[in-house]
């Protein structure tokens, strides 16, 4: 084990080390991909070590080095040193993060590292935190909980009695929400029709005054969705206003802050989220902005009982002496990794001000790709308030965005905004410096034709 652990983590540095250097992506052939995954399942068992090198080998024509310093696609992030480590040690542990009794290191690694984020992220100190995959699954767990709390205001035990007969809940969200939500509304039951939408700004932040008309306009439960960072211009809704507004009307606020919430955490761009506090729940998510390794995400509750009435369940051999609560009660899995590990040790090797650091590079690092491609000729369509740059090219946007994807100098997405095709560039990455979007910008633009 000792021999086979460490060739596992050699060929891993190896690739991490030379992701500055070798193309972002390039032309795969997936025929010739899957046969060297292929083949009849053997009849014999093989030696360990022989199937970690012929993984290696399978794999490597297949691999993309979205962990590099010009991956620049989907608001992802490349995993910290001491986090990738420290995900090595809990996949050598095989610690089972569902409660205190299988792991009580996970536990307590859980426990700090969430006292951490709400610290860094401007929540409440009493808030649950609960360590999930992403932010579909943190979007999906807040939703629950606001779920629960806004029937049972009205008399309605949704986990008893579902959702056939109960008071309509009204759920007003944004034009310009993430996906996420409206999947989290299909697998709660409430549909996408139940959404009232409420008209975005010009650069994607709610309009205040049509959400205090929608919210005016009916009554009953009301769940309201506020966003923090706009997946496509990466601006902020006005939560302080958007907050208040929904409480007035008796409604519970979930922020969808899946990269966005990590403004909070940096002094020059923490007024974007002005009043974040003042909301029920929040998502968010790791391996984005903190650069942790997949999968990691974390969903926040300012009623911790709410989060795990809404979650939780009671089987036969989970009760009795040594039952702890917590950890599987906030999370829509049982059997999962020990998440919290990795988080704690980004945390513990950036601290508050590296934290704050990484966000604000990412932030001037967008602004300068931003200057870089407006002086070569682009257009560029958004305020680059965060780390997202929308960029056109006009009627050649998206054979640029496959030539830049084919080039491999760096890669980015395309996206549709309000009728117009785009770049969608992201800067999310620990790693990324001045002459990686440099080298990036200018390899955009030759492609360009500028």
């Amino acid at each position: 084990m000792h021999a086979l652990l460490a060739r596992a983590a050699y060929l891993a540095a190896e690739h991490r080390a030379g992701l500055a250097d070798r193309p972002v992506a390039g032309a795969v052939d997936p025929v010739a991909l899957r046969a060297g995954f292929g083949g009849p399942l053997p009849k014999d068992p093989s030696p360990p070590s022989e199937v970690l090198e012929h993984l290696a080998r399978a794999a490597e024509p297949g691999l993309v080095a979205t962990a590099g310093p010009r991956f620049f696609g989907f608001v992802v992030g490349g995993a910290l040193p001491a986090a990738t480590a420290a995900d090595v040690l809990a996949a050598g542990w095989d610690q089972n993060g569902f409660n205190a009794v299988l792991s009580p290191a996970a536990a307590a690694a859980e426990d700090v590292a969430g006292a951490w984020l709400k610290e860094l992220l401007g929540l409440p100190a009493g808030a649950s935190t609960g360590f999930v995959t992403g932010g579909q699954a943190a979007n999906t767990a807040g939703l629950a909980a606001a779920r629960h709390h806004v029937l049972a205001e009205a008399g309605w035990d949704a986990e008893r009695d579902g959702l056939t007969g109960a008071p309509r809940v009204r759920v007003v969200a944004s034009d310009e929400r993430h996906a996420t939500i409206d999947r989290a509304l299909r697998l709660l039951g409430f549909g996408t029709r139940a959404v009232e939408p409420v008209a975005a700004g010009p650069q994607g932040a709610i309009d205040v005054e049509d959400l205090a008309r929608v919210c005016a306009a009916g009554t009953g439960p009301l769940i309201v969705c506020l966003q923090a960072g706009n997946v496509n211009t990466g601006a902020c809704d006005d939560l302080r206003a958007g907050c208040e507004l929904a409480h007035r009307h008796g409604g519970w606020v979930h922020v969808d802050g899946a990269f966005g919430l990590w403004a909070a955490a940096n002094p020059a761009t923490a007024a974007l989220l002005d009043g974040v506090e003042l909301a029920d729940s929040w998502a968010c998510d790791g391996h984005k902005w903190l650069n942790v390794p997949y999968d990691s995400g974390f969903v926040f509750c300012a009623r911790p009982d709410v989060h795990a009435a809404a979650i939780a369940y009671r089987a036969a051999y989970l009760t009795g002496a040594g039952e702890v609560s917590g950890m599987g009660d906030l999370t829509l899995e049982s059997s999962r990794r020990a998440r919290g590990f990795a988080v704690w040790a980004a945390l513990r090797e950036l601290g508050r001000d590296g934290v704050a650091e990484l966000v604000d590079r990412c932030c001037r690092l967008a602004r300068r790709f931003a200057l870089a491609l407006a002086e070569g000729g682009a257009e560029i369509a958004n305020d680059v308030v965060l780390n997202q740059v929308l960029v056109s090219f006009g009627d050649d946007t998206d054979a640029i965005i496959r030539k830049v994807q084919d080039d491999g100098t760096c890669w980015l997405g395309g996206t549709t905004w309000r009728g117009r095709r785009y770049l969608r560039i992201s800067v999310s990455n620990w790693s990324t410096t001045e002459a990686d979007v440099d080298r990036s910008a200018a390899a955009i633009l030759r492609l360009a034709g500028q």
